[in-house]
């Protein structure tokens, strides 16, 4: 501790009992053998459902990570509806509902629904009552099929093409020219119909 000149000496608090204010963690052990137990009871009353929900492959957000396949929040009522999955049964059997999003593309919403083909494949329901099954339950040997508590894995972002030479049309193609000209087309087209009119409107009024 430095000082100079003429100022005031620090009355620095060093008595302070600190080791009674101290946070110990000497109960991590037991916690984590506490925490692994619950999962082991919690997977065993889960008897033979999967693990995880089932949920959608999305897209990341913005250009920089939209190259990767996630796992979204829930399926849209169109995907459930191209599959024939009621809303309220989905939640029933591990499906995962976000009645807010949207398909924006076709091959998004394809890729969903060939994801909820696959999961409902291999889905068995057992009955409550063995006696009484209920419509939806799965019968006869379905309920004898082996089961997995696997989830389905995310399905490959990319699709993969063998080697190939390129072409004299890929290789005259002009991308960044084609891109701009499209913007521009688009950004102009409203203005280019407006004056369209304009000219047509002008032109009837020649003739009259």
């Amino acid at each position: 501790m430095g000082f100079a000149h003429n100022n005031v000496l620090h009355s620095n608090h060093f008595r302070k009992d600190w080791q009674r204010r101290v946070r110990t963690w000497f109960d991590q052990p037991g916690r984590k053998l506490r925490r692994r137990n619950a999962r082991k009871a919690k997977a065993a009353t889960l008897g033979v459902r999967p693990l995880t929900l089932l949920r959608p492959a999305v897209r990341a957000q913005t250009v920089r990570y939209n190259r990767k396949v996630r796992e979204g929040r829930g399926f849209t009522l169109s995907e459930l509806k191209e599959v024939g999955i009621n809303r309220k049964e989905a939640r029933g059997v591990g499906i995962v509902v976000d009645h807010r999003r949207r398909n924006l593309s076709e091959e998004g919403k394809k890729l969903n629904v060939e994801r909820l083909k696959a999961y409902k494949a291999k889905l068995i329901v057992f009955p409550r009552n063995a006696k009484k099954p209920k419509k939806g339950d799965s019968t006869g040997d379905d309920l004898k099929a082996e089961t997995t508590r696997v989830h389905l894995p995310l399905p490959d972002p990319y699709v993969h093409e063998a080697p190939r030479n390129i072409t004299d049309g890929e290789q005259s193609f002009e991308a960044y020219k084609t891109l701009r000209v499209a913007r521009a087309n688009a950004r102009y087209d409203g203005i280019r119909k407006i004056r369209a009119a304009k000219k047509e409107e002008e032109e009837a009024n020649k003739k009259k």
